[in-house]
């Protein structure tokens, strides 16, 4: 069906394929073909596709119990809040259905706590170019990218962006309203960008000397994609309050606001809300979730296999350095830099039957599922150089012409 002709909203510029099953690294389509799914949803399917563990949880609880709303004690967000507080810096968790949600509700967070903390006029928080937080109308005035607000209007107020990596900026951003500084640990849609252990640092000292919050998106850094449970731990440089998402429901919508105590003070009842958020169904799967990845041994095993698949690329920077400029990334969030439109090389991987996703920069994210084997990965690399061999081989023989 044409998006002309589909009943949908078309805001998705969609590839050509009509998904219909997974299984593991797998996802087919109606018409058979087998793809190895480097996408994962978006770093959302973080043990793959029909784990049956997962699997499992969710079809149980959905015979006991969908809904009953926050207005009830649900069993499984206490099982979960403590399980992450017990694996992170935070002492409070807000369950929500997606990332941007649980941005919103960091951002309110850290407002609110600088209110209850007798500073009402600070509310707003510095940002870095290149992020992306979100697509509500707060979130992509985080975001400060213009394409994603064109047309909607006034920007939400309250948001101040800086050049990534200038800590000069960051400083002269701060000022007498500012509540919170917001980062992601590696920028994902801004094309695998590492924040340097050294600037978090830096940004945590000059959160310390101005009374101001440090809040982490970890949408999709967290849960295990970068080898560790969240990226902050690889940097030793812990926030005030983290967003996490994507892959803590391994597929299912679950979103969550973590928070020191002191940060989420301000929080008290009638403050903030969600009606889906933290339902029995999430909470199951969630929970799920972390029974793999928290499980002993699971998060090494995905640092090495990420280190055989990260050093397999860099050897296609060496042998094809025409097509490959630069590989970068932590764990299994890595991403590939070409010389030539990352959409083409996106293009080239699905003829090859791979998948993978364009982000900013001109890069393209490989997030595979976190129980993505070593044989797996060589299988992946042979359809990765494949691709490669053919972009090198045709701009050889457009030069030659």
């Amino acid at each position: 069906m044409s998006d002309q002709d589909s009943p949908l909203f078309h805001t998705f510029a969609r590839a050509p394929l009509r998904v219909s099953r997974g299984e593991g690294v797998w996802l087919e389509t109606e018409d058979g073909r087998r793809y190895m799914d480097f996408a994962s949803g978006i770093a959302v399917n973080s043990l793959g596709h029909a784990h049956p563990h997962l699997v499992k949880a969710l079809t149980e609880q959905a015979g006991i119990l969908w809904h009953a709303s926050n207005l009830f004690e649900i069993p499984g967000q206490e099982q979960l809040a403590s399980r992450l507080v017990s694996a992170s810096f935070a002492d409070k968790v807000f369950f929500a259905n997606s990332g941007a949600e649980a941005l919103e509700c960091a951002i309110k967070t850290a407002r609110r706590y600088q209110f209850v903390s007798g500073h009402p006029e600070r509310f707003r928080i510095v940002t870095f170019e290149g992020a992306f937080h979100g697509r509500t109308l707060a979130t992509i005035a985080a975001g400060g990218q213009k394409k994603y607000l064109e047309g909607f209007g006034p920007k939400v107020e309250g948001f101040d962006q800086v050049p990534f990596g200038d800590l000069d900026a960051l400083r002269a951003a701060v000022g007498p309203e500012t509540a919170a500084i917001l980062i992601e640990p590696i920028q994902g849609e801004g094309g695998i960008r590492v924040v340097p252990a050294a600037f978090l640092a830096a940004i945590r000292e000059l959160c310390g000397e101005h009374g101001l919050l440090l809040i982490y998106d970890e949408v999709q850094t967290g849960i295990g994609r970068t080898g560790r449970f969240f990226a902050y731990e690889s940097s030793g440089v812990a926030p005030d309050i983290l967003a996490s998402a994507k892959g803590l429901g391994g597929g299912f919508p679950v979103g969550a606001c973590l928070a020191t105590a002191e940060a989420a003070k301000g929080m008290t009842a009638g403050t903030h809300g969600t009606t889906f958020g933290g339902n029995p169904l999430a909470m199951a799967v969630g929970n799920a979730v972390l029974d793999v990845v928290l499980s002993e041994g699971f998060l090494e095993e995905v640092r090495r296999t990420a280190l055989l698949f990260k050093q397999s690329l860099a050897s296609l920077k060496d042998r094809f350095p025409d097509v490959v400029e630069e590989i970068r990334g932590e764990g299994l969030l890595i991403g590939l830099k070409p010389r030539l439109p990352n959409t083409q090389v996106v293009e080239a991987l699905r003829a090859s039957l791979l998948l993978a996703v364009p982000a900013g920069d001109n890069v393209i994210r490989f997030l595979p599922p976190l129980v993505v084997t070593a044989d797996e990965v060589r299988e992946a690399m042979e359809r990765i150089e494949a691709a490669v061999a053919g972009l090198s081989d045709a701009a050889q023989e457009s030069s030659a012409a």
